[in-house]
């Protein structure tokens, strides 16, 4: 979702809502051999109107390229996205669409999008906004929030609504050739820009929710050990039952010479061998999983949008050693019952 609501960097004014973008910092953009588009956006708070139905909105104008640094044309799900040969087109997420009761080409109607006159002094109270008027032609889906937050228009017509200039913008969007080094071209452009300029990276943009979702892992890291400590019961209960099974043949390697402590060890290690078969073969179906998930979206969110997985190699050796430490845990207590008195009576 994060592809479709957000770019991998994103470049604002420090101060004020609006800047305006000069040749030397577009040439700056365009020669950093890290970025890959530059797309500039103008987003602004509005109000909108559709047949007695009111409700306030973000327009979000944006150039042709804007696909390129977006997914957003893959979360449509009616109509289609900004037509270019068209000046007065929009495109709503489903949850304005549900609150105005908005469908796609409807000529006769169009949504009205309205923003107060900015300055002081008079206003006159019969026309205290700006308005343009617009043609749905398409209709995406999302999470709840970001569907009900954008109007996405042609920058021409957010400029025309907020009586921008030329030049004048809210920020602008990049698309990174690695989104990897996000970080890095960050870095560099806060030191090319200066102070004048906030840049932020998806992560950045987006810092609640990556640190909900790390919380959300280590509180099912959490509740996964609990499972696991919960089912080595079941292997403390199966070496017992095999120790009690061979008691005879303890005994017989208690009288050939072997010490408690050797005795002891086949227990450990077949405890450690039923872990660690169970272990590989859980780790295996889990990473197949994972890669089938990502290549074929087989469990969804909503209709277009799959849950998100990743494979980490770290967390691989986490889970691994989590369940080698507890495994041999439970067969040391296993193994411990093993006692002189218990071979011989």
């Amino acid at each position: 979702m994060l592809d479709v609501s957000d770019p991998d960097i994103k470049i604002t004014a420090t101060k004020g809502k609006s800047f305006l973008v000069v040749r030397s910092l577009l040439e700056d953009l365009q020669n950093n051999a890290s970025i890959k588009e530059t797309s500039s956006i103008i987003e602004e708070r509005v109000f909108l109107e559709y047949n007695d139905k009111t409700e306030i909105a973000y327009i979000k104008g944006v150039e042709e390229n804007y696909t390129k640094i977006s997914k957003i044309d893959a979360a449509l799900t009616t109509g289609t996205w900004l037509q270019t040969d068209y000046s007065n087109t929009a495109v709503v997420g489903r949850g304005i669409s549900n609150k105005l009761s908005l469908g796609i080409l409807n000529y006769g109607a169009p949504l009205k999008i309205m923003v107060p006159k900015p300055g002081t002094g008079f206003i006159n109270p019969r026309n205290p906004f700006y308005k343009i008027e617009t043609q749905i032609v398409g209709i995406y889906e999302g999470t709840e929030e970001f569907e009900s937050k954008f109007v996405f228009t042609s920058i021409g017509q957010a400029r025309s609504l907020l009586h921008f200039k030329e030049n004048q913008v809210t920020a602008l969007a990049l698309k990174l050739t690695d989104s990897q080094d996000a970080d890095a071209v960050a870095d560099l452009l806060r030191m090319r820009l200066g102070k004048m300029f906030k840049v932020q990276t998806k992560a950045q943009l987006n810092a609640v929710f990556y640190k909900v979702i790390n919380t959300e892992n280590f509180v099912s890291y959490l509740i996964f050990t609990l499972i696991v400590i919960i089912a080595l019961f079941n292997v403390i209960g199966a070496i017992i039952m095999m120790i009690i099974d061979k008691k005879k043949n303890l005994k017989t390697l208690l009288n050939l010479g072997a010490t408690l402590k050797e005795i002891k060890k086949i227990f450990i290690f077949q405890g450690f061998l039923l872990t660690f078969f169970g272990m590989s073969t859980g780790l295996l179906l889990g990473t197949v999983l994972v890669f089938i998930q990502k290549k074929f979206e087989l469990f969804m969110i909503v209709p277009n949008l799959a849950y998100p997985v990743e494979f980490s190699f770290s967390n691989l050796l986490i889970v691994f050693f989590t369940i080698t430490i507890l495994g041999f845990i439970a067969a040391k207590i296993a193994s411990s019952r093993i006692s002189v008195s218990f071979i011989e009576k």
